[in-house]
């Protein structure tokens, strides 16, 4: 049963595929149902998997196959809140080396140019803490960054 508020991803033929790599890539996520096309539409054939309902995290998405033409960009992204270095490192890797791609401040794109920020906790609590100062110091030390060094986040805070 497809949830009441449900994020749709429009894919070219690969939702299944891309589908299977979330599920095995991040904790709390599944593949929960294929749906296979009831007859010919411009993009597949009857039979052909139209639609996949997986979840991402607990999130419930839908991956649609709905052909060429339409590109995912940075207007979406999911965010996922890392609580430590080697979490932060799997995550990242997982997309990048997949066939994905690096980006700045902890964004990544994935094969499928679904974009992501993998965002330590630590970051986030240095960027938005009391200290502004420190928030100066740690979001300079952010913006050159790739995938996010949580040690070299924790000595911009400390000055």
């Amino acid at each position: 049963m497809i949830s009441k508020n449900t994020i749709c991803l429009w894919y070219n033929g690969t939702a299944l595929e891309a589908a299977e790599f979330y599920a095995r890539t991040f904790p709390d996520s599944a593949v929960t149902a294929i749906r296979r096309a009831p007859g010919d539409y411009p993009a597949g054939r009857e039979g052909d998997v139209l639609t996949v309902e997986f979840t991402v995290l607990g999130i419930p998405c839908l991956g649609l196959n709905g052909g060429p033409g339409v590109e995912h960009n940075m207007a979406f992204s999911f965010q996922i809140a890392t609580d430590d270095q080697a979490e932060t490192d799997r995550l990242w890797d997982a997309i990048v080396d997949n066939g994905g791609e690096a980006s700045s401040c902890g964004w990544c794109k994935d094969q499928w140019g679904v974009s992501w920020q993998i965002t330590p906790r630590a970051l986030t609590d240095a960027i938005f803490g009391s200290d502004r100062a420190a928030a100066k110091r740690v979001f300079e030390a952010m913006m050159p960054m790739e995938k996010i060094d949580i040690a070299a986040i924790e000595a911009a805070r400390r000055g």
